[in-house]
C-alpha cells in the first residue's frame, strides 16, 4: 500500500480479544469487512467545524485487530498535527464505530466510521465509550449501537518501524541499533523495555510534562521568555528545550524533561479535564465517585487528596428546626370560635332542678312557679408575648439565607404553639413562674387562657379508666362516658402518639387487630377523628381530651391579635422582634369537653349514692358507702346517715361525694348534688 504514499504514522484502530474496563471484548472478525476500507481522520472526535478533519485512515485486518494507515492533508491544523505525533506529544488512537452487535458482552460486529487522534492518557487501558445524546426536553438517552473504542495502545511515527516491518528486519540491523542505542538510545527503545507498571508512570509523567509546555508556549505567546534548567551532579546549567529534526532517527534522552526547576519544590499533580473524564466514568462503573478519585490518587501519588472533593451543600434552604410535631396546632387555633371583644361573659341558667319541671295543674289549685339557678363567668385578657433580638453584623454576614424571616417564622411557630397548648393543658409552668400564661382555671372570673384540662366541672367532664386493662375496655368505658357530652355536633379526641398506638395494636383471640386505621378507631368512639398532641404527654395521667373546638372561644379587641413588632437598638448594634397578642380564652358552653385520665395505680372503682331528700320536712340524709366521705361543700364538715342536715326556709346544701385513699370514682358528673328549701 506505500507504493502510492507514505503514511505519516500508524498503529491499531482496535485491539483483538483486548478485555475493556466494563468487561467488553471486541472479536477478532468485528470489523473484518472493512479490510482496505477508508475512513476520515479527525482530531478528538470534533465534528463542529470541518478543519477538525486531519485526513484519512486505510484500514488494514489482522489476526490480532484492525491495524491503520494515517495520511495527514495539509491544512495549517494537519501540519500541527503531524508534527505533535512526530515529536511524540500525541500517541493514541481512537474509532467511533457504529450498528455495533454485542452478545454476552462480546462485540461481534460493527462499523468504523472514523479514526481519531486522542491526547495522550485520556483513558488509560482499553475502553468502550459508548454515545450519549440529549433530547431538547433534557433527557439523556445512550446508544447501545454508537460508540467510542480506545485500546490504550500507541501509535508508530511514520520515520520509525511499523509492526510488520519489524518482523522483517535483518539480525544484523537489530544488532547495529542494540549497539547504537547502548550509547544513547531513543524514547521508544527505553519504553518498550519498560513494565506495564512503569509504563503507567511515564504516562502520567507525559500528561504533567504536556501541561508545562502548554503553559511555556502561552507564555511565549505573550512576549515573555521562558527556560528551562537541567541539574547534574557535576555542574549546574540552563539550556533550552530543543527537538530535533523531523529526519533524525528518533529523539536521544539528553535530559529528564520532567525534572522540576528545584529540587526542594514539591511536586504538584494537575488534575486535567481528560483525567477527571476517566474519574467519572470509573464511577458510573463502579458506583462510587469517593472510591473512584481514591483510586487515582493512589495511581498518581496525590495527598491531601480530599481538598479535591466539592464543598458540602446545603439540602435545605434554611436550617431544619428540630421541634415537637406542631400538626395538631393548626388544628386547635383554627378550630376555635373568634371573637372581636376581649372580654368574654357566658350565662348559665340550671335546669335540671325539680322545680325547673313542668307541672300538671288541677282545676282550682295554686299554679307554682318555676325556679332554677342563673350563674355567670367571665374571663379578661391577658398578653402574650415571643421575643428575640440579633445583632446586625451577624444579618449582614449571614449570606446563604434571610436569617431574619427564618427568625420570624420560628418565633410564630412557637407562640402558636404555646396558645394551642395554654387552651388545652395550660402552659405547664408553675403559679409564681411570672413567665406563665395566666389560667383562671375554675374561677367564676379571671383574666388569661382558660385550659379545658383544669376547667370547671359544669363545663368539663373529667373521666376515670383503669388503662392497665385491655384496649377493648379502655374504649368501652370512654364511649360510657359519651352521656356526659353536651358539646357541639361530633367532638376530636386529642390524645397522645403512645395512647393511640396502644389502642391500634389491640387484637382479638385470632390475632387480628380490632381497628386497623386511626379512622376506625375514631369511629367506634363516635368522633369525628383522633388528633395526637406531643405537649400533652407532659401530663402523666391524661390520657386524652374530647372536645369540638367550636365551643371555645378566644377573644382579641382590635390592636390585641397577633402582632408583629420591630426595632433597632443604636446603642448595642441590634435588631429586636417581638411577636405580642392580648387574648382571653375559655370554653362558653357546659359540659362540652370530656377529659379522659388513667384511674389512681392500684385504686378500686367505687359508685357514689345520690343522698336522700324529704320535701315535706326538707331534711337530705346521705347513704353510707364503702370508700366515699360525703361532705359538705360550703363548709366541708363530713356528713354521715347518723346526722341528717334539715334545711331552713331559702337554705341550700351542696353534697359532694370524696373517694377515700386507693378508691376512684368514674367520672365527676355524679359527685355533687344541691338541694334547696325554697321560700314560699
Amino acid at each position: 500500500m506505500g507504493a502510492e504514499a507514505t503514511p505519516d504514522f500508524s498503529g491499531y484502530a482496535t485491539k483483538a480479544g483486548l478485555k475493556c474496563s466494563d468487561g467488553r471484548t471486541i472479536t477478532p472478525d468485528a470489523f473484518k469487512h472493512q479490510d482496505k476500507e477508508t475512513v476520515p481522520l479527525v482530531w478528538q472526535h470534533g465534528h463542529n467545524e470541518p478543519s477538525n478533519v486531519l485526513g484519512y485512515a486505510t484500514l488494514e485486518h489482522r489476526e490480532d485487530g484492525v491495524y491503520c494507515y494515517g495520511f495527514f492533508n495539509d491544512t495549517e491544523q494537519a501540519k500541527n498535527a503531524r508534527t505533535l505525533v512526530q515529536h511524540g506529544d500525541i500517541k493514541s488512537l481512537s474509532i467511533y464505530a457504529n450498528q455495533l452487535t454485542e452478545k454476552a458482552k462480546q462485540v461481534l460486529h460493527g462499523f468504523i466510521r472514523e479514526l481519531s487522534l486522542v491526547l495522550s492518557g485520556a483513558n488509560p487501558g482499553a475502553l468502550i465509550d459508548n454515545v450519549t445524546l440529549a433530547h431538547a426536553d433534557g433527557e439523556l438517552v445512550t446508544l447501545d449501537d454508537e460508540a467510542i473504542i480506545y485500546t490504550g495502545l500507541e501509535l508508530h511515527h511514520a520515520d520509525g518501524e511499523s509492526s510488520e516491518e519489524t518482523k522483517e528486519e535483518t539480525k544484523e540491523e537489530k544488532t547495529e541499533e542494540v549497539a547504537h542505542s547502548e550509547e544513547n538510545p531513543t524514547v521508544q527503545e527505553v519504553y518498550d523495555s519498560m513494565t506495564p507498571e512503569q509504563k503507567d508512570v511515564v504516562h502520567y509523567m507525559v500528561g504533567a510534562a504536556l501541561d508545562s509546555m502548554a503553559e511555556a508556549l502561552t507564555n511565549e505567546e505573550t512576549g515573555q521568555t521562558v527556560r528551562q534548567s537541567a541539574t547534574s551532579d557535576d555542574e549546574e546549567s540552563t539550556s533550552e528545550l530543543a527537538h530535533k529534526d523531523d529526519e533524525e532517527e528518533g529523539r536521544r534522552m539528553s535530559r529528564n524533561v520532567f525534572e522540576q526547576e528545584s529540587e526542594g519544590k514539591k511536586e504538584e499533580h494537575v488534575l486535567t479535564h481528560d483525567a477527571i473524564r476517566g474519574i467519572v466514568e470509573d464511577a458510573k462503573r463502579g458506583g462510587s465517585l469517593k472510591e473512584a478519585v481514591e483510586t487515582y490518587a493512589l495511581k498518581h501519588g496525590i495527598d491531601n487528596i480530599e481538598v479535591l472533593f466539592p464543598d458540602a451543600k446545603l439540602v435545605t434552604e434554611t436550617p431544619e428546626f428540630d421541634s415537637r410535631r406542631v400538626e395538631w396546632v393548626s388544628n386547635v387555633m383554627n378550630g376555635t370560635k373568634h371573637s372581636p371583644f376581649s372580654r368574654i361573659k357566658s350565662l348559665v341558667a340550671d335546669i335540671t332542678f325539680d322545680e325547673a319541671r313542668a307541672r300538671g295543674y288541677i282545676k282550682g289549685n295554686f299554679k307554682k312557679e318555676e325556679w332554677f339557678a342563673v350563674s355567670k363567668r367571665t374571663t379578661t385578657p391577658s398578653t402574650v408575648y415571643k421575643k428575640q433580638k440579633l445583632d446586625r453584623d451577624d444579618i449582614v454576614d449571614i449570606t446563604d439565607f434571610d436569617i431574619v424571616m427564618w427568625l420570624k417564622a420560628e418565633m410564630r411557630l412557637m407562640l402558636d404553639e404555646e396558645l394551642a397548648r395554654a387552651v388545652l393543658i395550660g402552659d405547664g409552668r408553675d403559679v409564681d413562674d411570672e413567665d406563665k400564661i395566666k389560667d383562671p382555671a375554675g374561677a367564676s372570673e379571671g383574666a388569661g387562657v382558660r385550659s379545658i384540662l383544669h376547667d370547671h366541672d359544669l363545663y368539663v367532664t373529667t373521666i376515670s379508666v383503669d388503662d392497665s386493662a385491655p384496649p377493648p375496655e379502655v374504649v368501652d368505658g370512654i364511649i360510657s362516658a359519651a352521656q356526659y357530652y353536651k358539646g357541639s355536633g361530633s367532638p376530636t379526641f386529642y390524645t397522645t402518639l403512645p395512647v393511640l398506638t396502644s389502642l391500634l395494636l389491640a387484637r382479638d383471640t385470632l390475632g387480628h387487630r380490632l381497628w386497623k386505621t386511626p379512622a376506625e378507631l375514631a369511629s367506634e368512639m363516635g368522633v369525628s377523628s383522633i388528633v395526637t398532641v406531643e405537649v400533652m404527654e407532659s401530663e402523666q395521667d391524661l390520657l386524652g381530651i374530647i372536645v369540638n373546638m367550636k365551643d371555645y372561644t378566644i377573644g382579641a379587641d382590635k390592636g390585641g391579635e397577633v402582632n408583629f413588632f420591630d426595632d433597632f437598638d443604636i446603642d448595642y448594634n441590634q435588631y429586636k422582634y417581638l411577636y405580642e397578642t392580648r387574648i382571653s380564652g375559655a370554653l362558653t358552653k357546659i359540659r362540652s369537653a370530656m377529659v379522659i385520665k388513667r384511674a389512681p395505680v392500684g385504686s378500686a372503682l367505687v359508685t357514689p349514692q345520690q343522698p336522700d331528700f324529704d320535701p315535706e320536712t326538707h331534711t337530705v340524709t346521705v347513704k353510707t358507702t364503702p370508700g366515699i366521705t360525703y361532705k359538705n361543700k360550703e363548709t366541708g364538715a363530713t356528713l354521715t346517715t347518723a346526722s341528717p342536715v334539715v334545711l331552713a326556709e331559702g337554705d341550700s346544701l351542696t353534697v359532694q361525694a370524696n373517694p377515700d385513699a386507693g378508691k376512684y370514682f368514674a367520672n365527676n358528673a355524679d359527685d355533687e348534688w344541691t338541694f334547696q328549701h325554697r321560700a314560699a
